[in-house]
This record gives structure tokens, C-alpha cells and sequence, in this order.
């Protein structure tokens, strides 16, 4: 850099850059994973598909191979439907993200027979009949957390699975915090809370 240089150059470790470092994730396979899902192109996914599987270093994975063996009777392998009651999503809490994207999470795993996980945050007990269109939009596990937000008797009734938060150990200090920013009427609500005030979440589970 020129001594009248009043910044320091980032390089392109972090962010793409045309003339810089290799990125797995770069516009051009943005752009063919985006419209191959948009306009349900298989030939565009190909290309996608054909852009990452590149002979490259990026990843230790792509210094390891698959060892191959015969194949077993298809008979012997466990069907996906059955697979897929093993799935669970994580559990991320109604307020920290949006009702469509936790609803969403609910439906699609009890769609496939898998269970979506509520997070800290209560769930909208609208969500406890099933849709007129046969959706189902109740999270099958059901958190209880140091912040106690929306644990209610209907909360718990609707629960395939209690999960008991003992302590957070992502969140040291204070403990997870939803700001008063996204204590909306709607999550306070929910969360038997006052809209606009910031929500602590304890790192320990006191009792």
C-alpha cells in the first residue's frame, strides 16, 4: 500500500472477489443453484452440480475418497421414510426468527414424520388445530428454558417431546437476549412479556 493509504486492504479471504482467492460459493453457482430451483431445471442443476464438484482443494473433504464394497440387497437398507422420523431440526425460538420460517420448520417435519424443536420462545397456540388445508404447524418438541417464555399447561399438552434446557453454554455472562427491538406485540404475546422490552434468558437453569 502507498503511504497515503488510510485503509487496510481486506483481500478476499472473507468476501469474493473477481481477481481473488477461490470461493466454493461465488455468483456463478449462486446464480445456477438459484434458477435451477426457481424454474425447476434439472440441466441448470447439473451445471451446479458440475461448477462444486470441480477437482479442488477447498475443503479438507476434498482430499478424502470413498472406499467402495459391493452393494448390499436393497432390501437389507432402511426405507428414507423411516430414516427421516430420526430428523429434528435445532432449536431456534419464535421471536428470533419468524413465524412463516417456524411454522415452516413445523410443518415440513411432521410432514415427513420427523420433529421440529420450538425453541425458548413459546409457540401461538392458533397453531395447535390442524389447517384447513391438513398442514400441521405444532412443533413436536416443546422447550422448557431458563427463561420459562410461553411454557404454559396447552404449551406442554401439545408436546411429543419435552426438552429441559439445564444451562446455556453458548451464553455465558447474562445469558441469550432477544432485544427489545424484536419484542413485538405479537412474540410478547406469546411469550407472556411486554412488547418492547429486551428478554434475558439466564445461562443457568435455576431450579
Amino acid at each position: 500500500q502507498s503511504d497515503d493509504s488510510d485503509y487496510l486492504e481486506s483481500g478476499s479471504v472473507f468476501q469474493w472477489r473477481q481477481q481473488g482467492q477461490h470461493h466454493a460459493f461465488n455468483p456463478r453457482t449462486i446464480f445456477l443453484l438459484q434458477h435451477a430451483c426457481r424454474e425447476n431445471d434439472y440441466e441448470l442443476f447439473k451445471k451446479f452440480s458440475k461448477t462444486v464438484n470441480l477437482k479442488r482443494t477447498d475443503h479438507i473433504r476434498h482430499l478424502l475418497e470413498f472406499k467402495t464394497r459391493q452393494s448390499i440387497d436393497i432390501s437389507r437398507v432402511e426405507p428414507a421414510s423411516e430414516i427421516v422420523k430420526r430428523f429434528n431440526t435445532g432449536a431456534m425460538s419464535y421471536g428470533s426468527i419468524s413465524a412463516e420460517a417456524h411454522e415452516t420448520l413445523a410443518q415440513a417435519m411432521n410432514q415427513i414424520g420427523g420433529k421440529s424443536n420450538s425453541g425458548e420462545g413459546g409457540e401461538d397456540s392458533s397453531r395447535y388445530e390442524i389447517q384447513k388445508d391438513g398442514s400441521n404447524k405444532i412443533s413436536a418438541i416443546k422447550q422448557v428454558a431458563s427463561g420459562r417464555f410461553g411454557v404454559t399447561s396447552d404449551y406442554l399438552q401439545h408436546a411429543k417431546e419435552i426438552q429441559i434446557k439445564v444451562a446455556q453454554g453458548a451464553k455465558p455472562g447474562e445469558g441469550g437476549q432477544l432485544p427489545g427491538s424484536k419484542v413485538y406485540p405479537w412474540i410478547a404475546e406469546t411469550r407472556g412479556s411486554t412488547p418492547g422490552i429486551g428478554l434475558i434468558s439466564p445461562p443457568p437453569h435455576h431450579d
